[in-house]
């Protein structure tokens, strides 16, 4: 089968390269799934690089965490599948169900990833897909889609309607958090460079939002936004570089659910005005198999459709990166097989 693999060392996206590998054969409890599409995160840009955590890979590493298809064989002892079904992989291939109580192997670092013709996986890290989606559509969900679940309907206080939800940027957690916010029935505001991306966030749904270019201070145009309340969660991207800002962008008891570190990771944080404000901040990493499915069921009864924005054959996987990097996107760029 095909596959691409991060060469063993590689510092940037010239270490990515086509490969052969055997066709996986199902073990005991496991499923081999033709992956039909897959997605990119900001995590697989550090992937390629050597910048993720621990450095670069130590060994020939197929990539990408977020991937959907059908199951084309099972193994021995299978009960969760049969074949044809529609799947995904998750995430963290042995986090079940319930709260976190250790660091867990990932798909794509350290575990190999999605971006291949077949993968083979224990069945208790596979999930059905909603019906109502396309392969392209749910190889959006592992991560970002499961990230922005959980920290908006099981970290912390849940949103519910009539709450205010601060987007930071318009990826693929940002956009997933978007239309799980409005699902809730609350309101949307979000952050962006681009005045195009702007609108076409309202037109998914947004209430709202601020071009940080114009607005350095942002922050203050959210409360502007709000009345002067502020809002009550927030997905923050950017970490330590956006934190002060997200403080103060808060409302008084409002939640900020730390998910990455777009805009650095270092900076003076003040915590006291989180303090003062008797507000939370709870980290997310991404979630649980038990998270997945929940947000399947609310996918399928919603009918939310997940934003793909730009689409990649297998043969152009290096353009896909290099679209992700560039930033030229709304919600995800995805790789079909």
């Amino acid at each position: 089968m095909k596959v691409y693999e991060v060469q063993t060392g590689a510092t940037g996206l010239d270490g990515l390269r086509l490969a052969e590998r055997p066709d996986p054969q199902p073990g005991p409890r496991e499923v081999v799934i033709r992956v039909r599409a897959t997605s990119l995160n900001y995590r697989d840009q550090m992937v390629v690089t050597g910048n993720y955590f621990g450095g670069p890979v130590n060994r020939n590493l197929i990539p990408l965490s977020d991937g959907a298809g059908e199951v084309a064989a099972v193994g021995p002892g299978v009960t969760r599948f049969k074949t044809g079904d529609r799947v995904a992989g998750t995430f963290f291939q042995s986090w079940i169900s319930g709260p976190p109580t250790e660091r867990r192997p990932a798909l794509g670092s350290p575990l190999d990833g999605t971006l291949a013709e077949y993968i083979a996986l224990h069945e208790d890290g596979v999930v059905a897909i909603p019906k109502s989606l396309s392969f392209e559509e749910a190889a959006t969900l592992p991560c970002a889609g499961v990230t922005a679940w959980n920290a908006l309907m099981v970290s912390g206080k849940p949103v519910k309607p009539g709450d205010t939800v601060l987007c930071l940027g318009t990826g693929g957690v940002s956009m997933a958090g978007l239309l799980f916010a409005k699902a809730a029935g609350a309101r949307v505001v979000v952050t962006s460079s681009s005045d195009e991306k702007i609108q076409r966030a309202c037109a998914f749904g947004a209430s709202d939002g601020v071009n940080y270019k114009r607005f350095p201070d942002w922050q203050k145009e959210v409360h502007r936004l709000t009345g002067g309340r502020g809002v009550d969660h927030i997905l923050e991207n950017g970490g330590a570089g956006s934190l002060n800002r997200s403080f103060e962008a808060s409302a008084f008891g409002g939640k900020i659910a730390l998910i990455g570190f777009l805009a650095g990771r270092e900076s003076d944080i003040d915590p006291a005005i989180l303090m003062m404000k008797y507000g939370v901040m709870v980290g997310i990493g991404v979630g649980s198999r038990a998270m997945f499915e929940d947000m399947n069921r609310a996918i399928d009864l919603n009918k939310i459709k997940p934003l793909v924005d730009k689409v990649f054959p297998f043969n152009k996987a290096a353009d896909a990166y290099r679209c992700q990097a560039s930033g030229e996107f709304m919600g995800k760029v995805v790789v079909t097989i």
